[in-house]
């Protein structure tokens, strides 16, 4: 686990936001297909959140020392 992986998953994350901001977007014009789209896109963003959130935590045990 390093930092790499870290900064790797963070900006996937800040392109699936991206990418969604054009679904979000038509949906609150009324579009109801890019709903659709955005609904699962924010899913997925929710998975990749929690796995950042893991990531960190393994990265941050890691590095602790051991008493």
């Amino acid at each position: 686990m390093d930092d790499n992986q870290v900064l790797n998953l963070w900006n996937e994350l800040k392109s699936l936001v991206t990418s969604l901001e054009f679904d979000v977007t038509k949906n609150a014009h009324g579009t109801v297909a890019a709903g659709t789209r955005a609904r699962k896109g924010l899913r997925t963003l929710k998975t990749k959140c929690a796995e950042l959130v893991k990531l960190m935590v393994a990265t941050d045990k890691a590095a602790k020392p051991k008493k």
